[in-house]
This record gives structure tokens, C-alpha cells and sequence, in this order.
């Protein structure tokens, strides 16, 4: 199986990085500097034992790679990049007859619980991933994973569900690379779990560090009214007392040489200057929910608006109190 990893960034980097140093052909799909650096130099991926330089091929997009039977797709993108990706490599052509999105299996390595329906749209065989992998897209060609022993916990499973051959061969390869990839029939419980776990962050992005009990009390309240939401949509999630007996003492945050952890997925964002944020996939996410239900998420609302005001006014992380933020979901709240 060659894996054809569609944003090489930090989770599609850590992945392709760890499949191709444990003897898999990969090919990495990046754009800008971060292609010209991987095209230049190979990927640089640091971990807690050392530095790894890896010349894995790169490419800029569909049209620069052959694609055969037995290829897996794996997108590797924010949730707002995914329709244009799934729209451009789903038409190309198999060797062999038959198109990508007729013939090859795509594995969603995202957050958020939308890029799988967006891909059934538009390929035959999807496939669920929940992302459990600390890592960070350093700068152009180096990427940082911080979990140790193992890099991250990964759960795969045929969407919307179910398991087969094809999944548990993709979990094979993970497991020979430095992950943990059970494969489970119902893998969309587990990213509503991981879902809720990213609620809070565009709290993190946004807010000063969650240190006080006012933005401790926020923390709080987005995760429970995350779940009250699910709850009242009748959307089942793995329990955290589940999650943790998976996650045991397998994986520990170690420093890595040269590399700061920064924050999450939507901090990154923000500290790039990226221009745009998942919140409307993650916070958005329990927003609709609780429109359609009608019930108030005061707290998401606010967290979606203030979090897509930010990346489009591109402003530094961690910029806003956590008393303007309580007052904007008061306000919000009272509406």
C-alpha cells in the first residue's frame, strides 16, 4: 500500500513521516514554501529521540502523481480546505481504469465529524480516523511530534461504519510505525469524543492563558454544553474514562530538541496568520446542532464568532481577556 498523505503539515507530516521511516512508500502533498522545503531538503521530523531527515517525494497536487490500485488517500487538512481537496483528486484517473473516488480508499486524519460526509459525496470507500497525535508545523519542511513511546493513538473504521480488510491493514502499517491504531466498527463515537475534546480550543487560541478560574469556568462550560447538545441531538461519544483506558501510560509528552509545543490545531492557526480557523467545524459544530434542537450554546456561539474574527482580522493568540470573553457569551447569552 503506498499512502499518499493530502496536507503534509503537522498531523499529515507525523503520519507520512512515521510510515515512510518504518519502510512504506508514502508521497506528501504540500503547496508554497513548505513544498519547496520538503522538495529541497526532505521532511524534517523531530521526536523526543532524536531528528529524523526524510526524502519522501512531494508533490503540489493530484496532477503531479500517478495514481494505482492499492494507493490510500489520506486527507490530512483543516475541515474548511476540505471540499476543493475532495473535488480535485476524487475525478483522477486509476491506472488500471476507474477514477480515485471509484476505486481508492480516503482516510479522513481530521478533527471535526464533517469531512467524512463531505468525502462520501464523492468517493466510494471512506474511512474514519480519530486524531489523537500532539504535534506542530515548526516551519516550512519541519514538523515536531512530542508523543513518546508511541506517536500518537489513531482509530480507524469504515464510515459511517463498520470495519474491513482495508482497515485493518492500514491499522497494520500504523502499528508497525509508532502508533496505536485500534480498529473499531463505530469510529464516529470516537470523534465526537475528540470533537468535544477541541471545543475549548478556540478558547486556548483566543484567550489568555486558561490559568484563572474565569477562563477555567469557561473551559468547563464549553465541554458540558458541548455534551448537552450532543446529548439532546442523540449523538452517542466515548466516554472519557473509555478514552483514557485506551490511552493508558502508552503515550507521554516529552520535549523535543529545537521545537516549543505552542498550542493546538486553531492556536497554530492564529500564530501563523493562516487567515482562517476550524471553530466553525468544532464550536460550528455545536452551534448547529443546538439551532436544530433548539436549545442555547451561548458559550460555542461566542467562541465561533470571536475565534473567525480573529483569523480574519489575523490577530495574535491569546489576545483577548477571559472577562471580555465572559462578557461577550453574557451578552450572547441574554440575546
Amino acid at each position: 500500500m503506498r499512502y499518499i498523505i493530502i496536507g503534509a503539515g503537522a498531523v499529515g507530516g507525523a503520519i507520512g513521516g512515521r510510515l515512510f521511516a518504518a519502510g512504506h512508500e508514502v508521497v506528501l502533498v504540500a503547496r508554497g514554501a513548505h513544498l519547496a522545503a520538503l522538495r529541497d531538503g526532505g521532511l524534517r521530523l523531530a521526536v523526543p529521540d532524536g531528528s529524523l531527515t526524510l526524502p519522501i517525494p512531494a508533490v503540489g497536487g493530484p496532477e503531479a502523481v500517478e495514481l494505482r490500485p492499492g494507493d490510500v488517500l489520506v486527507l490530512s487538512v483543516k475541515t474548511q480546505d476540505s471540499t476543493a481537496l475532495l473535488e480535485s483528486w476524487a475525478g483522477r484517473p486509476v491506472a488500471g481504469g476507474g477514477t480515485a473516488g471509484e476505486e481508492l480508499p480516503l482516510v479522513c486524519a481530521q478533527n471535526a465529524v464533517e469531512n467524512e460526509r463531505l468525502a462520501l459525496r464523492r468517493f466510494r470507500h471512506v474511512y474514519g480516523m480519530c486524531v489523537w497525535l500532539p504535534a506542530t508545523h515548526l516551519e516550512p519542511g519541519r514538523v515536531a511530534a512530542f508523543g513518546s513511546p508511541l506517536t500518537g493513538i489513531l482509530h480507524v473504521g469504515r464510515y459511517p461504519s463498520g470495519t474491513d480488510r482495508t482497515a485493518e491493514r492500514i491499522s497494520a502499517d500504523l502499528e508497525a510505525s509508532a502508533f496505536l491504531a485500534p480498529v473499531v466498527p463505530d469510529v464516529m463515537r470516537w470523534k465526537y469524543a475528540k470533537l468535544l475534546a477541541n471545543l475549548p480550543n478556540a478558547l486556548e487560541a483566543v484567550c489568555e492563558p486558561v490559568e484563572g478560574e474565569e477562563s477555567r469556568g469557561l473551559y468547563r462550560r464549553v465541554i458540558a454544553e458541548g455534551r448537552a447538545v450532543l446529548d439532546a441531538a442523540g449523538i452517542a461519544y466515548t466516554p472519557p474514562e473509555e478514552e483514557r483506558r485506551v490511552r493508558g501510560d502508552r503515550i507521554r509528552l516529552l520535549d523535543v530538541e529545537g521545537a516549543e509545543r505552542g498550542g493546538g490545531s486553531s492556536w497554530q492557526s492564529l500564530a501563523r496568520g493562516t487567515g482562517s480557523i476550524e471553530a466553525d467545524h468544532l464550536n460550528g459544530e455545536i452551534t448547529l446542532l443546538a439551532r436544530l434542537h433548539g436549545i442555547a450554546a451561548p458559550v460555542n456561539e461566542t467562541l465561533q464568532r470571536v475565534a473567525n474574527a480573529f483569523a480574519r482580522e489575523r490577530r495574535a493568540p491569546g489576545s483577548m481577556s477571559a472577562s471580555d470573553l465572559l462578557d461577550l457569551v453574557g451578552r450572547r447569552a441574554r440575546h
